[in-house]
Parts: structure tokens; C-alpha cells; sequence
């Protein structure tokens, strides 16, 4: 480490935090709150600590002075607000703007940094190595700036997490098995954003989704309440809730998901929600503020609705972790499909979808996957980290004739930051070819 930044008292103290950080938070909640929540504090930590250190040397090595006091100074506010974070979920609750904005997000912000930083370390690794074999001094001084990469990224991430993109969406709903692929695949959707759509021959079904809310942190409830006054000034046909609505900052606060769905309240008979996976953890909160907004939720059960596109039938899957095609397969029977009705089904894992047998689904919408959270989607392109994996992560997905619209996520939960895939404020326009 360069002589001005050793000279630096606040050099040490970003370790002596970075340490404290890591034994006490574990300790302190171990004692208050029990061993899973401390191991979750320390598996946390553990992943981001080692990069958020070593890439401070690294920074330090090579800043100019004035720069690396800076530098500093952000580290050991950051740590701090990191710890503080974690350790004020010991006991979750919402929090006002100030603790946000101060504490929750730079501290979280921190966290995704020092992951991003460990592993973008790991992959510069190899070139580093070999450029010092060739004793290419200006190479390695050149890239050195690289190193500033993972926190770019993580500033600009703040941004998107706080933002929701607002889109019209036009699907093209198939009539007929030949009309789409004979396996699970992406196919073509219509996206607008910033831009008007093109006008119809026939009135569309217009649907409001609103997918994985997650009250916490990154989703204050006047945040929440305005983005669905905002959707619901289109005046949809439906709007349709599927699922994922609260955190653990969501959970500890009675009465918070009512509130922030306040403007679904005079909808009624046009709203309808179901489960997901975090809402079984917290049941009767969830439950409470859909029944005090006249929100209907459907626990594997159908709802039959006439709209001015039309009639429209809607099935609702309870979420299940196991045994997902037997679930499917028996809810879908149970139900059959009404005659000249549009056969909706909404599924908040869209790892299901391929369970749906062909033509027993017009269109599914799910959520789950927050867009994959990490991916190239703000920059056009539909890549993201799920994109090798099963799980369809957004957009629009054919099997045969069903349909599957995956929602980026009004909010999201997990890894503290959206990173290249915005979440998502969208009117959805379904239309038959």
C-alpha cells in the first residue's frame, strides 16, 4: 500500500469495521434473533468482504492522494453503513427515507460492490499474470483502472433499482397449436417504451401485472402506492397480482401492504392475486391486506370475469415447491376450460409453465424471477444470468399455443441490486392473431 494511504487513520479503521463487522453482526443477531438469521449475516459478509478489501489496497496503491483520502473515507462509511443495515434487520421493520437512503441502500449497494469486486478480481486474475510474465509494465498500469469497474457498476445499478421502466406490451396470443414451438422458447413480443403503439382494428384485454412488490428497502409503501395509482390510471381490465409482495423489512410492519394497495381498493371484481413463495412466510399479513382492498386471492381456484374485450377465465396456482406438474396438471382439470372464454392462468414461478399441457393456457404471467436481476436488458439486449438456465427470466415464452409473460418484478428481494435489468411498470395489450 502506497505511504500516503498506510498514513490514512481511516485505512484502518475500514479494517477494524470490516472485522467488527464481521464477527459482531453474526454474534449480536445469533443472540437476538437465532443461528439462521446469523448464519445469513455472515454468509453475506463472508462473499463481500474479501473483494470489498482486497480492491480497497489495490485503490489505495495507486490513487492520487487527495483521491485516495476520498477513497477512504467512502470504504469506511460504506462498511459501516453495511453493518448497520444487517444489523437493524435483527429486528425488521420499514424504515423512513432518511435510514434508506443514509444506511439501507448505500450499505446494500456496498455489499453487491465487494461480491462484484471478488469475483471481477478472480477473472482479471489470469491476464494480470500473464502481462507481469511479459513484464508489460504500461499494460498492467493501464489496466489498473479496471479496478473502479465493479463500483461503476454498482452506482449505476442504484439507479435502476429505484426506477421502474414504464412499457406498453402487446402479445399476440396464438389460436392454434401450430401457430407456436413444440418446446419451451422465447418468442417475438411487442415492447414500447417511450413510444406510442400502434392503434388496433379490435379493443385489446388490458392488464395491469404487478409481480414481486417486495415492500422493504428498495420499495417504501408511498413508492409502491404511487407506481399502482400510476398503472391503474389506464384504467385496465384487470390487474392481476402474482405474488411476492413483502420483505423482512415488510413483515415486521402490521398493516404496511394494505396501505401501499390502497389503490386497488375501488377495483373491485377487476383485481385478483395469488401466492408466493414469501408470502407463505407471512401469511396473514399478506392475506390481510388484499381482503382490506377487496383484492380476491385464488388459492388454486377460478374466477370468471366479463370484461369489455370480453369473457375472461382466470385460474390461480398456490405456490408449490414440489410436485409442481401433478399440481398444475390437477388444478388445470379441475377447471376446465369454459368455452369462448380467454383461458388465463396466473403462476408466480414460471418454472411450471413447461408443466401446462398445450392449449390449456391462452396466457400464463408469472413473476419469480425478477428479470434475472443481473443481465444486459437496459441496453436492448434480452441476455441475463438466467438465460442458460430453466427458468423462462423475462418476457415472452411459447409452447404450442400457450403463452407465458414473465414480469420483470415491480420490486425485487436477494442480491441488494438490479444490475442491467430494470424492473417493470407495464400495461400489458392481449391480442389474437
Amino acid at each position: 500500500m502506497a505511504a500516503h494511504a498506510l498514513a490514512d487513520p481511516l485505512a484502518g479503521l475500514f479494517w477494524g469495521l470490516a472485522v467488527t463487522s464481521l464477527i459482531v453482526v453474526p454474534l449480536y443477531a445469533g443472540s437476538v434473533r437465532g443461528r439462521a438469521y446469523a448464519l445469513f449475516g455472515f454468509v453475506i459478509l463472508l462473499l463481500s468482504l474479501p473483494g470489498a478489501i482486497v480492491m480497497h489496497e489495490r485503490l489505495l496503491a495507486w490513487l492520487a492522494p487527495g483521491v485516495a483520502r476520498l477513497a477512504n473515507a467512502a470504504f469506511v462509511y460504506s462498511i459501516a453503513a453495511a453493518g448497520v443495515h444487517l444489523a437493524s434487520l435483527v429486528r425488521p421493520r420499514l424504515r423512513g427515507p432518511g435510514f434508506r437512503f443514509l444506511v439501507s441502500i448505500p450499505g446494500m449497494a456496498f455489499i453487491a460492490a465487494g461480491a462484484l469486486s471478488g469475483l471481477w478480481l478472480l477473472a482479471l486474475l489470469p491476464l494480470r499474470a500473464v502481462l507481469a510474465a511479459l513484464d508489460w509494465h504500461r499494460a498492467l498500469a493501464a489496466l489498473r483502472w479496471l479496478d473502479l469497474l465493479p463500483f461503476v457498476i454498482a452506482a449505476l445499478s442504484i439507479v435502476t433499482s429505484l426506477r421502474l421502466a414504464r412499457e406498453v406490451v402487446r402479445i399476440r396470443l396464438a389460436r392454434t397449436d401450430d401457430d407456436g414451438p413444440t418446446r419451451v422458447m422465447r418468442v417475438p413480443l411487442e415492447r414500447y417504451r417511450r413510444r406510442v403503439p400502434s392503434p388496433l382494428s379490435s379493443r385489446p384485454l388490458r392488464i395491469v401485472q404487478i409481480s414481486d412488490p417486495h415492500l422493504g428497502p428498495w420499495q417504501s409503501v408511498a413508492a409502491l402506492r404511487r407506481r399502482i395509482a400510476e398503472l391503474c390510471a389506464h384504467e385496465p381490465d384487470l390487474v392481476l397480482l402474482t405474488g411476492d409482495f413483502l420483505t423482512m423489512e415488510g413483515r415486521g410492519t402490521p398493516g404496511a401492504l394494505a396501505e401501499a394497495l390502497a389503490p386497488l381498493h375501488d377495483l373491485e371484481g377487476r383485481t385478483f392475486a395469488i401466492l408466493g413463495n414469501h408470502d407463505h412466510e407471512s401469511l396473514e399479513e399478506v392475506t390481510g391486506g388484499l381482503t382490506k382492498n377487496r383484492i380476491r386471492l385464488l388459492v388454486d381456484d377460478e374466477a370468471v370475469v366479463e370484461t369489455p374485450a370480453g369473457s375472461v377465465q382466470i385460474l390461480g396456482a398456490d405456490y408449490v415447491g414440489k410436485g409442481r406438474k401433478e399440481h398444475l396438471e390437477g388444478l388445470l382439470a379441475r377447471y376446465p376450460r369454459r368455452e369462448d372464454h380467454l383461458r388465463l392462468l396466473l403462476l408466480h414461478d414460471p418454472l411450471g409453465f413447461r408443466f401446462v399441457p398445450r392449449g390449456d393456457a391462452d396466457l400464463t404471467l408469472s413473476g419469480h424471477t425478477h428479470g434475472g436481476q443481473l443481465g444486459l436488458v437496459s441496453i436492448g439486449l434480452d441476455w441475463t444470468v438466467l438465460a442458460r438456465s430453466a427458468w423462462p427470466d423475462h418476457g415472452l415464452f411459447g409452447h404450442g399455443r400457450n403463452r407465458l409473460y414473465v414480469h420483470r418484478g415491480t420490486g425485487f428481494y436477494g442480491f441488494p441490486l438490479r444490475i442491467g435489468v430494470p424492473g417493470e411498470a407495464s400495461l400489458l395489450e392481449l391480442v389474437f392473431d
